[in-house]
């Protein structure tokens, strides 16, 4: 799959996949992320207020600590930030080229020696702008550690 590629329908999982693996810097793939779930369409029994996105698991690692085994805030944003995007090429039905406008972050807790869970849902797909949050849970406890919203320019 090239950057270039248009999206269609066959844009699944598998595909997803090799997007997290070839479009993004170098230094993204460090940080060992894989894709759990990419959901372009409502699951059986899904709430009426579903929204297609991505959830994206960053294992654990000394080198995303600070001191005392506390992950990093700028490992925990990047991880949003590249669920964001996975989320919104599910929305979108395959890859598009987009920049980020803005993040925000909301720090709940600290992450002590656990992988990273995150959960990003489009907000809102159009076709200048998409928006979209992430809640950042502890794999350890399931406990939400940050909310994040979004803004990104379609390029």
């Amino acid at each position: 799959m090239t950057i270039a590629e248009p999206a269609t329908a066959a844009f699944d999982f598998d595909a997803a996949r090799r997007v997290l693996g070839e479009v993004f810097a170098p230094w993204i793939h460090d940080l060992r992320l894989t894709l759990d779930r990419f959901e372009t369409a409502p699951p059986p029994g899904a709430a009426a207020d579903w929204q297609p996105g991505a959830t994206l698991r960053m294992p654990f690692s000394d080198r995303l600590c600070r001191q005392g085994g506390i992950v990093c805030g700028q490992a925990l944003m990047a991880l949003a930030d590249t669920s964001m995007v996975m989320a919104i090429l599910a929305a979108a039905g395959g890859y598009r080229p987009m920049t980020t406008v803005d993040q925000t972050t909301h720090f709940l807790k600290a992450v002590n020696s656990s992988d990273v869970v995150a959960d990003a849902r489009v907000v809102r797909l159009g076709r200048t702008m998409s928006f979209g949050r992430v809640t950042l849970h502890a794999a350890s406890d399931g406990k939400p550690v940050a909310m994040v919203s979004s803004a990104f320019a379609m390029l």
